[in-house]
């Protein structure tokens, strides 16, 4: 099967990719997971992205889209795969159809996360992070003993910038404007197929994997 996942910040993608692709025993491909390894092996791909990574920028679509091209060549990768972050907008799309039809396959299904804003606005701002050890906790579904403080290690909690309501409704808000469309594109295209994303994460997977068994050859 060829797959990939969308969805809002914060919907569980890196979590159900995971599950999903073990599932399925396909590898689960993030543009995450391609970054740190060209970056850590020090490919001219990855000296690139760096570069911008360095700075703060988005790394371009030209860069991203040979790295993914590259990682699609591998053969674990020729009778499936599961993609996570890519693509991010509809030029990148485009780009993998085109890439996908020259080697004579196409993608099998894209699977939605479907997610409302106030639900990822309480998944990600009740998270916590110890300054000493780094372990991240959250105030609803995984508390410390002690409000505040780590149970490992006793550190103070804190929340990070980036978990502030704020700050995640901003990236919404990013997400709605330049991923977002992807939905139309792939749902013009017939292969869209979304699922409610709230619950428990075993139920989640298991939606996505009822929804999924239509397609698996």
């Amino acid at each position: 099967m060829r797959l990939v996942l969308v969805g809002p910040p914060g919907a569980g993608k890196g979590t159900q990719a995971q599950f999903i692709a073990s599932h399925l025993s396909i590898p689960k491909i993030s543009t995450g997971d391609i970054f740190r390894d060209n970056v850590s092996h020090g490919t001219a791909l990855g000296r690139r992205a760096q570069a911008f990574m360095k700075r703060g920028d988005l790394v371009p679509d030209e860069v991203t889209i040979a790295m993914v091209t590259d990682r699609l060549a591998d053969d674990d990768a020729g009778s499936g795969f599961l993609l996570d972050g890519f693509p991010r907008n509809v030029p990148q799309a485009e780009t993998l159809k085109k890439m996908l039809s020259a080697w004579d396959t196409r993608l099998d299904v894209v699977l939605e996360l479907v997610v409302d804003d106030d639900e990822v606005v309480r998944r990600l701002s009740g998270r916590r992070t110890c300054r000493r050890c780094g372990r991240v906790w959250h105030s609803t579904f995984d508390p410390p003993a002690q409000p505040g403080i780590c149970d490992d290690c006793g550190g103070e909690l804190f929340q990070r910038d980036d978990d502030r309501e704020e700050t995640i409704r901003h990236r919404l808000e990013v997400y709605q404007q330049q991923t977002a469309p992807l939905v139309s594109f792939y749902a013009d295209e017939g292969i869209l197929l979304g699922i409610d994303a709230t619950g428990p994460v075993d139920e989640i997977t298991e939606r996505a994997l009822s929804a999924l068994r239509r397609f698996i050859r």
